[in-house]
This record gives C-alpha cells, structure tokens and sequence, in this order.
C-alpha cells in the first residue's frame, strides 16, 4: 500500500492532502475524493482513503482549510463561514482537490466519485453542481442546502445522501428542499436515512458529549455498504 502526503495551492493557500493507493499492481483504477468534516484532515478521512485503496481504487483525501491539520475550537467557525452560503468559492476548493487527485498516474479520469463527512459531503455536492465529471457523489451526515439549488441540472452520476434521522443539524425541511432540488433536476437520487442518528455518526470520535454529534456503529457500517453498492453500479 502507497500513502503519500501532497501538498498542493490553492487561492494562496498550502493544502496537503493524502493519496492512498494499492501500487503492487500497475495501470489506472477508479478515483475517489474523499472530503473531511468541518473539523479539518484527520485520520477518519485517512483512514477512508486507505480503506478504499484496499478494496481497489486510488483515493486522495483533501484539505479544504488548509496546513493539513485539524483545527482548534474557535478556528472552525470563521474557516466555515468563508464558504457556508458561497458555492462559487466551495466549488473552487473542490475543484483544487479533484484535479490533484486526477494528476495521479494510477486515476482514470473517466472513473471519478467525490465522497465527503459533514460539511465535506456538502463540499462534494457543490463539487457536483459544478458540472464536475462524476460518476457518483456521497455525502455522509453532509449539509444539503445550496445557494444555487437549479444547478443540480449539472449533475452527471449518481447521488447518494446517507443522513441520521434524528440529526438536528440537517432538519426534514433541508431534506426535503433538497429531494425537490433532485427531482426538478431529473438527478438519479437517494436518501438514506438512519433510525436513532444523529450528526457524525461515522465518526467514532464523536463520543456524544455534544447530544447533536454521536458515533452510531450499525450507521456508518451500513452507510458504507450503500456507498459500496453505488459504486459497483456505476464502477
């Protein structure tokens, strides 16, 4: 197994990413981006990568603050809001990523998905919106609303939504705008929801101190299956 920091630019700012591929064999596979929470690049989108990389595809996964770290408590807030509500600058950061990942020798670029957690399945949706060419899109615990819902138009793969139930964060009324947006769109769309589950639920260090964030097992396992699924159809 390859693992390899890449350290990238964008809009001025040092990105560093992680590439994580199988390289005991030779020729291109089906490429994924993986986009962390609004916490910043920490091992649970690593260890997405890698967990990719073993089942076959080459996985990169991206920076979208910036330094390739976590960030502290009162950081979080302001990097957000830089682009919570701006699509064309969210847009922009993905597109960073997608094209890092897609300048690897081991990416088909005719294979691509974008996945992400929280904030980075909104990242990833935008990423979509874009007119971005991919065969699929998955956002875990992921933010639905959008600045610019009839871009949707855009979208070419599949889409798939894997969302707690109980979430506080991502209310019925996101969810439903956001099936309206699909179904206007003519989008190949699913929404999975999650008895019991709240936000974060594939992360286990969201240990329930915060009652909106909590790790649910059954949750992030079956949501990992969907997205499998979804990528034996359109891989």
């Amino acid at each position: 197994m390859h693992i390899e920091d890449i350290e990238y630019v964008h809009d001025g700012v040092r990105m560093v990413g992680q590439l994580a591929v199988d390289d005991s064999r030779a020729g291109t596979r089906p490429a994924v981006l993986v986009s962390h929470d609004a916490m910043g690049i920490s091992d649970h989108p690593k260890r997405t990568a890698r967990r990719l990389a073993e089942l076959g595809y080459v996985a990169l996964a991206i920076d979208y603050h910036g330094g390739g770290t976590t960030l502290p408590p009162d950081e979080i807030g302001p990097r957000l809001g830089a682009l919570m509500g701006d699509a064309v600058k969210t847009r922009a950061v993905a597109r960073a990523g997608l094209d890092t990942l897609l300048a690897s020798q081991y990416a088909d670029a005719t294979k691509v998905a974008a996945i992400g957690y929280c904030f980075g399945g909104t990242l990833s949706l935008e990423l979509a919106r874009s007119g971005a060419d991919l065969a699929a899109v998955v956002g875990f615990h992921s933010g639905l609303a959008t600045d610019h819902p009839q871009d949707a138009a855009n979208i070419t793969g599949k889409v798939l939504v894997c969302i707690g139930a109980d979430d506080p964060i991502i209310p019925p009324e996101q969810r439903l705008a956001f099936e309206e947006e699909m179904r206007a769109a003519g989008v190949d769309w699913q929404l999975h929801l999650y008895g019991g589950a709240v936000h974060s639920f594939t992360n286990p260090l969201a240990d329930g101190s915060n009652p909106a964030l909590r790790y649910d097992a059954i949750a992030d396992e079956r949501s990992w299956h969907s997205m499998l699924a979804l990528f034996g159809e359109v891989f």
